[in-house]
């Protein structure tokens, strides 16, 4: 049995991971701690806060209890809003207050487009334009080539978390370029993991999204690799165990 363990900010899309847990096969568990949100706003001020040592801290505990060996911090523009060497300090604290190996979403998009040798990518996001922007900023420092971002303008996790199918489809068909190899939707507050393969088959590239990607993340820590194709095209990549 592999134990992942994640930290999730409040309450959006976290049902996405018992899916995720169905879909890696009966020997992953996906263990799963909220984290203080604080305020729900798409403000680098609020973002900053939110990924605080202390409020990342305070969930490892249960973590550690829970078995769990390695852990990744849940939230991408938590992780990308404090710049490259910020979240990598991020990630350090975390791993020696977890005493495991540790990440975040936002690395695991850059280490999941290099995964699928990925070379240039297109970005749908919710958030506002700036943040958006810092995402993309962050994605280059990892040396990936960006051809464009679209932001919503959506303030709060919570109202990103209500969209459904139609909102999701949406973003993904208005962020997509046609010199995109990939898509990336960066919000663990966004249900996406019922819908992978209808994206990949609508707009006939990989897609990666925040959920999927930070749980490949945990399990790449963990030094394990599932083929679960329902999980997309980069759970599909020369499989250790197949499922």
């Amino acid at each position: 049995m592999t134990a992942l363990g994640f930290l999730y900010p409040g309450h959006s899309a976290e049902d996405d991971y018992p899916r995720i847990e169905q879909l890696l096969g009966s020997d992953v568990r996906v263990d799963l701690v909220h984290t203080d949100l604080g305020e729900d706003a798409h403000r680098v001020d609020a973002l900053l806060q939110m990924g605080a040592p202390e409020r990342l801290a305070a969930g490892l505990q249960q973590l550690r209890l829970s078995g769990a060996e390695a852990v990744v911090w849940a939230c991408t523009s938590g992780g990308f809003v404090h710049g490259w060497d910020g979240a990598q300090e991020q990630v350090r604290g975390l791993a020696r207050a977890a005493g495991m190996p540790a990440s975040s979403t936002s690395f695991a998009f850059v280490h999941a487009v290099r995964e699928i040798g990925a070379r240039r990518v297109a970005v749908g996001a919710a958030y506002p334009d700036d943040v958006s922007l810092l995402f993309a900023e962050f994605l280059r420092a990892g040396g990936v080539e960006v051809t464009g971002v679209r932001g919503s303008g959506i303030v709060t996790a919570a109202e990103v978390g209500a969209w459904g199918e139609e909102e999701l489809f949406a973003l993904a068909r208005a962020a997509d370029t046609p010199d995109a190899d990939t898509l990336l939707l960066p919000h663990t507050a966004l249900h996406t993991i019922a819908h992978l393969p209808a994206l990949e088959k609508e707009l006939g590239k990989p897609v990666l999204t925040a959920n999927q990607v930070t749980a490949w993340e945990c399990l790449r820590l963990a030094d394990r690799r599932v083929n679960a194709p329902g999980l997309g095209a980069l759970f599909t990549r020369e499989p250790i165990v197949q499922v």
